[in-house]
């Protein structure tokens, strides 16, 4: 039973340990490519208005992140699509 418990603490221990990894790997792109978070914001309200145009989107899960290699930065964005619209809505 104790055993059942330390894997179900540590898991959780595991995920909040990955979670900061991530989150400071993405201040350090960021710093890197020298993007400030306004910068950031601004664009993920624009590319959420224009797919937004084309998809109906769950705002709450979408993320705009940048990635840095070697040579380059990537523009990664997560976007959970509900569905495609038929027609382009013109009064937008």
């Amino acid at each position: 039973m104790i055993e059942f418990f330390k894997q179900f603490w540590q898991r959780d221990t595991d995920s909040s340990r990955q979670i900061a990894k991530e989150r400071l790997r993405l201040v350090l792109v960021h710093d890197r490519v020298n993007v400030s978070p306004n910068l950031l914001e601004a664009l993920k309200e624009d590319l959420l208005e224009v797919i937004s145009k084309y998809m109906e989107i769950e705002e709450t899960g979408f993320e705009v992140n940048l990635d840095k290699s070697e040579n380059s930065v990537a523009l990664i964005a997560n976007i959970p699509v509900k569905r495609m619209k038929r027609a382009i809505d013109q009064g937008q």
